[in-house]
């Protein structure tokens, strides 16, 4: 019976969970600004309105940052030799995801707001750039460079994508509690942060 009983528990602490992540709506891949206007509007923001992201964004801006474009896997945003070792963290009021591009989903991680350490609570949408270094097949000291500058890559498609939508965004290093945030995710120790991005509207 005890038996029986921390089975049901188990499943429905596994159904609670799995209801917790967020299934996207299919992004849009056509329509938008014309490439040279975004470029022209590109900007960095540091200041955010508090107004939520709808679920057709999130869509949107997660494809354009690291979503898959072609139909052998390859993403929206190039990785030295393909490592695809930067994986996209979503953290939102509601809880910390990370973006699971095949299935176009944001799993749940936390069912904590963890903003403020990731530098910008004042942003609906922050986004971390988590670097799984095992991934990567560069020599040991070049890893780190490698992802950070692959981060760039996925950092200006989102710079662009928010340029088009009327979004505001700004990417950063620096003022990031990573120890308390990889603690907090469960990160393991070749999963590096490397950057956050926020992402919300323009203050007014």
């Amino acid at each position: 019976m005890k038996r029986t009983i921390a089975c049901l528990l188990g499943l429905l602490l596994s159904s609670f969970v799995h209801a917790q992540n967020i299934e996207l709506p299919a992004p849009h891949k056509t329509g938008g600004m014309p490439l040279m206007e975004a470029l022209a509007k590109r900007s960095t923001a540091r200041a955010f309105d508090a107004r939520e992201l709808s679920a057709q964004q999130l869509s949107d801006l997660t494809w354009a940052g690291l979503g898959i474009s072609r139909p052998d896997g390859k993403r929206t945003s190039p990785t030295a030799h393909n490592s695809q070792e930067i994986e996209l963290y979503v953290l939102m009021k509601q809880g910390a995801y990370v973006y699971d591009a095949a299935a176009n989903t944001l799993r749940l991680q936390v069912a904590e707001d963890l903003r403020a350490p990731g530098g910008k609570a004042n942003a609906p949408v922050v986004l971390l750039f988590v670097a799984d270094l095992a991934k990567s097949t560069e020599p040991a000291g070049e890893k780190k460079n490698l992802a950070v500058v692959d981060s760039g890559f996925v950092s200006e498609n989102i710079y662009l994508f928010c340029a088009s939508e009327g979004l505001a965004t700004g990417y950063r290093i620096s003022g990031i509690d990573r120890e308390a945030l990889s603690a907090k995710l469960k990160l393991r120790a070749e999963q590096v942060i490397v950057a956050a991005q926020s992402v919300g509207y323009p203050k007014s």
